[in-house]
C-alpha cells in the first residue's frame, strides 16, 4: 500500500505514531520486501544528486565568466589604452581579487558537499516482511522501519516510533553541540528542525540508546538534502 499523501515532511513531528504510519501506508512491521521494491521504483535510490566533480583550475575559470568580472577586464584594457596605466593595475588588482575570493568560496563549498555525502552510512537495520534485515543506505524508502542503535549514522529523516533512551548528535545539521534525547509524543506543529526531538535526521549519529523509527523522507528530499542543495547553489 501506498502512502495515502504526498509527504508533508514539516509535519510528520506533529502526528501521533500511529497517524504517520497510516499516513504512510504501513505497518508497525515493516514493509514487505516487494512493497519497497515499488517504493523505490516510484521514489528513487535514497542519495545525493551527483554531479561532475569540477577541478581546481575549472572553478578559478569559471570565475571570469561572471559579467561584472568582464566589465573591470574591458576597463583594464581601456585604462591601458588610454595611458592610465596605474588606474589599470588597481582594476586588475580588484580582479584578480574577486576571482580568488569567488574561487576559495566556491572550492570550500565543493569540498563541504562532497564532505556532507560521504556522513551516509553503508548500511541500515530495517524491517522488511517483519524480520530484521541490513539494507544498503540506498535502498531505504519511504515507509521503512528502521532500526537505531548506538553508533549508527541515520540515512533517512524519520519520526520516532519507540525510543529507549535514544540520543542523536545532530551537530552537521542544526549545530547542536550536545546530543538531543529523542522523543516519541507528538509535538507542536510549529517548530524549526532543532526543535523537533521526536525525529531522526539524515546525517545525524545516534550516540546512546536504541529506537525504531519509521522513514519520511530520503534522498534530496530530506533535511539533509536540503542543505547540500544549497551548497551546491553556492558553487553555480
Amino acid at each position: 500500500m501506498e502512502p495515502t499523501g504526498k509527504n508533508k515532511e514539516h509535519d510528520w513531528h506533529a502526528l501521533a505514531p500511529k497517524d504517520v504510519l497510516d499516513e504512510l501506508g504501513v505497518s508497525g512491521s515493516g514493509l514487505s520486501g516487494q512493497e519497497a521494491a515499488r517504493r523505490l521504483e516510484r521514489y528513487g535510490p535514497n542519495k545525493l544528486e551527483k554531479e561532475d566533480r569540477a577541478s581546481p583550475w575549472k572553478i578559478f575559470l569559471d570565475q571570469f565568466k561572471n559579467i561584472l568580472i568582464i566589465i573591470l577586464l574591458i576597463a583594464t584594457v581601456l585604462s591601458l589604452l588610454v595611458g592610465e596605466a596605474v588606474d589599470a593595475i588597481i582594476i586588475f588588482a580588484i580582479v584578480v581579487f574577486s576571482a580568488v575570493l569567488g574561487f576559495v568560496q566556491e572550492y570550500r563549498a565543493e569540498r563541504a558537499l562532497e564532505a556532507l555525502k560521504k556522513m551516509l552510512h553503508a548500511t541500515i537495520t530495517v524491517l522488511r516482511d517483519g524480520a530484521e534485515v541490513d539494507v544498503d543506505a540506498a535502498l531505504v524508502v519511504p515507509g521503512d522501519v528502521m532500526l537505531l542503535e548506538a553508533g549508527d549514522k541515520v540515512p533517512a529523516d524519520g519520526r520516532v516510533l519507540e525510543s529507549n533512551y535514544l540520543k542523536c548528535d545532530e551537530a552537521p545539521l542544526t549545530g547542536e553541540s550536545l546530543p538531543v534525547s529523542k522523543k516519541v509524543d507528538p509535538l507542536e506543529r510549529d517548530l524549526s528542525m532543532g526543535d523537533r526531538v521526536n525525529m531522526v535526521y539524515t546525517g545525524s549519529v545516534v550516540t546512546y540508546g536504541r529506537a525504531r523509527a519509521v522513514v519520511t523522507s530520503t534522498g534530496m528530499d530530506t533535511e539533509f538534502g536540503k542543505i547540500a542543495r544549497e551548497v551546491a547553489a553556492v558553487e553555480t
